[in-house]
């Protein structure tokens, strides 16, 4: 099993709950009626605060023609179609304007190679809604493996988390009668032969973890009833997550239980050819991953063991018999500096490719093992600059890589290349907005306790350094993701080239220095986070970049729980702030949807964390006679991740206390905020057209 099929396997599934919140305690908090999502009172007042914002916003030429440009974008048929290789097949889920919510398609590489390729519709999500009177989002599909006549395709209503999965034939396109059907929940159904299946998801009471996740994984059996599956592994109520899955590795086929226990806490476990489960006996910090003969271990924290202390952020490799035989020799195959970490590994038949970033910028390092241990050599053909994204096109038959390279004013190209070998530049995206006027700048700010924190900067060549230019200030700072330099289109087109400067900060709490950039936020840490981020506005402010009034901030998810702490904590460093999905109520995040799920990195509420939680919780931050700078909220009542009553709950608090509040509520689309490229666009250009209009204008005077 790959270590990227092991992270997605174990982390990328953060969603949990029922639709409703828990009853409301109006004597506490008198804005909880708003947690529950669909009450008809509740969307009545989502409704009206929708309104309004389409009144102010959306109503002008300016703002619809913006919003046409980022549709445009997002429609566009020159966009990259990314390919999975299943057999002699490579295929891609796509959509455009005639294509709203996708077409699952597939194509050779002999037509994938040419300008227009000629692809065969396998599932046209349209038509089965229109068929079905549904509004199935796709979540992708599962087929098996050696012939991928067989396919396991996931489908979620409206773009939320919870998700159907229903078997596919994918000779006749028909969905297979009384074939496996998982109903909807969150949860996960993987092949293991065409008759078996291993099924983790909502069992009914008592199933599910205190964080809304499976609690249960089964092997089930085709032509059986789902309650008789053969329980593999039963996890502990708080726990956050329990699967399992098959590795088909032609020769080197295995079977895994994951238990998660909490972000970046885990257990694998093999699981034997009698159904006896052994760990995996690496730190529950480390991300452990099988690929063949090879356990590798990537270190969160420092490991002593067979004799040695390994580095926190350091790459391990050990025979993997060898080591379940009680063997702990490994060979280090990446340690971290003060300026690098390991970005991502993937692996093909006959080696490794390191993906690793230094001071936020990519290196890619290929690794081959051989009898006297594995040999180092650089990557050919990589360029030299921009964010590079590297995956085996087949890792069990062949050594081809998919080489993606891209930063924010170069449209991504997309590569086929052998390892050793110059890669062969396949797909461009198109430009689609003037940037010969722009020039990219990396920058580093100072934060309160001395840390350097990198910046990405993104500006006019000609820009004049009289503090007056409108920029907008993006942050994450969270669960370890990294932030580096991407195209965007919709961006270039509703910012950039209306003059404005784009800034992305790599705040701690993120990756882009690996684990202990990460943990320097945690719990108690996270003031460190914001502290970052405000040190970076400062820095711009310093540079004459910008000044405070034309300065707008904005994230999402994680990130909107950094923009409601500048916000909160900041008003005097903007002139507008965008709080997107966001988390907000940190005295009941735990208690809303997969908000018990995070605890690892915010603490828990219900305990004496409160004393340090209190500090960067939004909502309880707010003070009704302070000064802050206009906000909008942007969110969806589909959001089955973050709950929407956070942002339903700080508006409405805010516009009671007569602050200057914007607030849109997408009625479907899920944590992404939009189901579909219509709703993408105008959440976009609702976020773009409110920070233009507020930071473009003259200093405005103090109250």
């Amino acid at each position: 099993m790959s270590r990227l099929a092991q992270a997605c396997l174990v982390a990328g599934l953060a969603a949990a709950g029922a639709a409703h919140a828990q009853e409301p305690t109006m004597a506490d908090d008198p804005y909880q009626w708003l947690e529950d999502v669909t009450g008809e009172r509740q969307l009545a007042w989502v409704r009206a605060r929708n309104a309004k914002t389409d009144a102010a916003l959306a109503s002008t030429p300016e703002f619809k023609a913006m919003e046409a440009g980022i549709r445009e974008v997002l429609d566009s048929d020159a966009k990259i179609p990314g390919v999975q290789k299943m057999g002699n097949y490579y295929y891609n889920f796509w959509k455009d304007r005639n294509h709203e919510r996708g077409v699952w398609r597939r194509t050779t590489l002999e037509e994938y190679r040419k300008p227009n390729p000629a692809w065969e519709t396998i599932l046209d999500l349209d038509a089965l809604n229109k068929a079905e009177g549904e509004n199935w989002v796709w979540h992708g599909a599962d087929c098996l493996r050696p012939s991928y006549e067989r396919c396991l395709v996931a489908l979620s209503r409206g773009g939320a988390d919870a998700d159907v999965t229903r078997e596919f034939d994918m000779n006749s396109r028909t969905w297979i009668k009384d074939g496996f059907f998982r109903p909807e929940a969150k949860g996960g159904l993987g092949w293991i032969d065409q008759d078996t299946v291993y099924v983790y998801t909502d069992f009914g009471d008592g199933s599910l973890t205190e964080s809304g996740y499976p609690r249960i994984a089964k092997r089930w059996k085709r032509g059986t009833p789902l309650e008789s599956a053969e329980v593999v592994y039963e996890g502990r109520a708080d726990d956050m997550y329990i699967a399992a899955v098959h590795d088909d590795t032609p020769g080197f086929e295995r079977d895994f239980v994951s238990r998660t226990i909490a972000f970046y806490n885990d257990e694998l476990y093999l699981v034997g050819k009698d159904g006896k489960l052994a760990r995996i006996d690496v730190p529950n910090s480390a991300s452990a991953g099988v690929k063949r003969e090879w356990l590798t271990v990537e270190l969160r924290e420092p490991w002593t063991v067979g004799g040695r202390t390994y580095a926190a952020g350091s790459l391990l490799a050990a025979d993997f018999d060898g080591f379940m035989a009680g063997k702990r020799e490994f060979e280090v195959l990446f340690e971290p500096t003060e300026r690098s970490s390991l970005a991502s590994v993937t692996w093909t038949r006959s080696h490794l490719v390191l993906n690793v970033l230094e001071d936020v910028k990519n290196r890619l390092h290929v690794l081959t093992p051989g009898k006297d241990g594995w040999k180092r050599s650089e990557f050919v053909g990589a360029p030299a600059f921009g964010t590079l994204g590297v995956s085996a096109v087949d890792s069990d038959e062949s050594d081809a890589v998919w080489l993606t390279a891209t930063d924010y004013l170069t449209p991504t190209t997309l590569s086929l290349a052998t390892i050793g070998q110059q890669p062969e530049q396949l797909k461009s995206m198109p430009s689609f907005f003037d940037s010969s006027t722009q020039v990219i700048e990396q920058h580093f700010a100072t934060s309160k306790d001395g840390t350097r924190v990198p910046y990405f900067l993104v500006r006019p060549k000609d820009l004049a350094l009289d503090g007056k230019a409108p920029t907008l200030l993006y942050g994450y700072g969270g669960f370890e993701v990294s932030l580096t330099p991407g195209y965007s289109g919709g961006l270039g087109r509703a910012w950039l080239s209306r003059g404005g400067v784009y800034v992305v900060a790599n705040i701690r709490g993120g990756g882009e220095y690996g684990p202990r950039w990460h943990q320097a936020a945690l719990k108690a840490n996270r003031h460190k986070a914001y502290e970052d981020m405000a040190a970076v506005a400062q820095d711009l402010v310093a540079r004459k970049i910008t000044s405070p009034q034309h300065l707008g901030v904005q994230g999402g998810s994680n990130g909107g729980l950094l923009t409601g702490n500048m916000l909160t904590q900041y008003p005097e460093l903007f002139g507008a702030v965008v709080v997107q999905v966001p988390l907000l109520d940190m005295k009941r995040y735990n208690k809303l949807l997969a908000g018990a799920s995070w605890m690892a990195e915010y603490g828990n509420p219900d305990t004496a964390d409160w004393e340090f939680i209190q500090t960067f919780s939004p909502y309880h931050l707010f003070d009704p006679a302070r000064e802050y700078p206009p906000v909008i909220f942007l969110t969806s009542t589909r959001d089955d991740r973050v709950h929407p009553g956070h942002a339903r709950k700080m508006a409405a608090k805010m516009i009671d206390a007569g602050k200057d509040v914007t607030y849109f509520e997408n009625i479907e689309g899920g944590h992404g905020g939009a189901a579909n490229n219509a709703q993408a666009a105008h959440m976009s250009a609702l976020a773009y057209a409110f920070l233009w209009q507020r930071l473009s204008q003259p200093a405005r005077a103090k109250k």
